[in-house]
C-alpha cells in the first residue's frame, strides 16, 4: 500500500494532465485518472524495465481514456471522403493563448476528433497507430485531424476576435 502511494504521488500530476487533455471536463479525467491507476496496480508486475515507466504509464492511461469512450458508447467516427493530403496546419504564432484556453477548445472537440487530435498532435502516434487503437482506417484518421484542426483554428479567430475587440 505505501508504494502504491507512493507512486500515485510522483506520477498522478503528470497522469492527469493527460487524463485532461483526453477528457471532456475535470470530473472525466479524475475517473480516468482512478480507473489508469487500478490498471497501472493491476499490471505492475507486467512492466519489464525496458523503456521509459513513465511512458508505459502513459499509453496505460491514454488506453484507458480511450476505452472509457468505447464503453460509453460506440465512438461515431464519420468515415469521410478520401482525405485530401494539404491538410491546414492549426497555426498560433501570433496568438497570446492561455493553456487553460488551449485545453477548454481541445475538450469541446467532439470525441471522434478530441481523441485523434490528442493521439497525433499531442502523443505523437502516427495515422497507423490511431487506426488500430480506435479500429478507424487511416483515411478517417486524417480527416478526424483535419476536422479538428479546422475546429480549433475557427475558434481560436473568434478568441483572437474577441481579444482585439475588448
Amino acid at each position: 500500500m505505501a508504494a502504491q502511494s507512493e507512486l500515485y504521488q510522483l506520477y498522478a500530476d503528470v497522469l492527469f494532465t493527460l487524463c485532461l487533455k483526453y477528457s471532456k471536463n475535470y470530473q472525466d479525467a479524475e475517473d480516468t485518472l482512478q480507473d489508469s491507476f487500478i490498471t497501472i496496480f493491476d499490471k505492475i508486475k507486467q512492466y519489464k524495465n525496458k523503456g521509459s515507466f513513465e511512458g508505459w504509464l502513459k499509453r496505460i492511461t491514454i488506453r484507458t481514456a480511450i476505452q472509457k469512450y468505447r464503453d460509453k458508447a460506440p465512438l461515431q467516427i464519420i468515415k469521410e471522403l478520401p482525405f485530401k493530403e494539404e491538410v491546414e496546419e492549426l497555426n498560433i504564432e501570433n496568438t497570446t493563448l492561455s493553456l487553460d484556453v488551449l485545453l477548454d477548445f481541445i475538450q469541446q472537440l467532439p470525441d471522434r476528433y478530441r481523441l485523434v487530435f490528442n493521439l497525433y498532435v499531442l502523443d505523437s502516434y502516427s495515422h497507423k497507430e490511431i487506426a488500430e487503437l480506435l479500429n478507424i482506417t487511416q483515411g478517417t484518421s486524417k480527416s478526424n485531424l483535419s476536422r479538428a484542426r479546422k475546429i480549433l483554428k475557427e475558434k481560436l479567430e473568434i478568441h483572437q476576435k474577441k481579444i482585439k475587440e475588448a
